[in-house]
């Protein structure tokens, strides 16, 4: 049987069913372009046979889109109503209902996915955009690629370089768990109700292998923090409350292989990665979450 998309009217009536008015908070401008949500699952390369986890699938509309590959999806959804209802849009649409897996659960609390997905694909709204993509990159291994719908602003954070103005901590950590590129531009006029921002689609690879621990990590996030906490600040400045003291954030700078007089947007997450080696090195305490 073949799947069917969601329209503008159904997307009206179906919000309109559940009582549901989208609101800022919860980031619910639901896209109802068809042309859209294909771009977006395009840009992810979803075939036939693998599964997706979709975070926030809303009324269903990309839900829609990906289940039309072929793919199964396990989706995470805050909402009870919605939750509750995307099974039976799902099967209205043609779909076989063993291929969709609804977890009814905050995005952030949830630490197991049904069928261990390997693509991540979503429509994230700004508030929690960048949470969410880093706890489910470090609590999901087995996630290998993903492509999501973000504020332009955090597309463009996630994706930034080292030396341009946008590089901050989200960038580094991002970084940390592979790489990241922009993947498109999406209309405004696509949404309703319709933003008062831009959006654009951010994608990423995840790297081979592991790139360190997760005390590794936790210790390489301390440092990042502390870095962007004071910005533009030189990072012998900055990680002194890291080392102890100025001079001994400088050897440790050293050390790594980083001019002390660098600044926190000039460094790579390898450098970060370096620095915080040297934290265990000169025996400063441990970072704990």
């Amino acid at each position: 049987m073949t799947v069917t998309l969601l329209g503008a009217t159904e997307i009206r009536r179906l919000a309109a069913e559940l009582d549901v008015t989208p609101t800022k908070k919860l980031g619910q401008n639901f896209v109802v372009d068809a042309n859209t949500v294909r771009k977006i699952v395009q840009a992810a390369r979803v075939d036939a046979g693998e599964r997706v986890v979709e975070i926030g699938p809303g009324l269903g509309s990309l839900t829609l889109a990906i289940l039309e590959t072929g793919a199964a999806v396990t989706a995470v959804e805050i909402d009870h109503r919605l939750a509750a209802r995307l099974p039976q849009t799902a099967v209205d649409h043609g779909v076989e209902s063993d291929r969709l897996t609804v977890v009814d659960a905050d995005a952030m609390r949830v630490t197991e996915l049904p069928g261990e997905p390997t693509v991540l694909v979503a429509n994230l709204p700004y508030n929690v955009s960048v949470p969410v993509l880093l706890h489910f990159l470090e609590t999901f291994p087995y996630l290998q690629r993903g492509v999501v719908m973000v504020q332009a602003e955090v597309a463009e954070r996630l994706a930034a370089k080292p030396g341009s103005k946008i590089y901050g901590s989200p960038s580094v950590k991002a970084a940390w768990y592979g790489e990241w590129k922009l993947a498109g531009t999406v209309s405004r006029q696509v949404f309703w109700p319709v933003p008062n921002v831009d959006s654009l689609l951010v994608g990423f690879d995840r790297s081979e292998g592991e790139r360190g621990s997760e005390d590794e990590r936790r210790q390489t996030f301390r440092i990042v923090d502390a870095a962007f906490n004071q910005r533009r600040k030189m990072l012998r400045q900055a990680l002194s409350g890291v080392f102890g003291s100025s001079a001994a954030a400088s050897d440790a700078l050293i050390a790594a292989g980083v001019a002390p007089t660098a600044r926190g947007e000039d460094l790579t997450v390898d450098d970060y990665q370096r620095v915080a080696q040297q934290v265990n090195a000169v025996g400063v305490a441990a970072a704990s979450d």
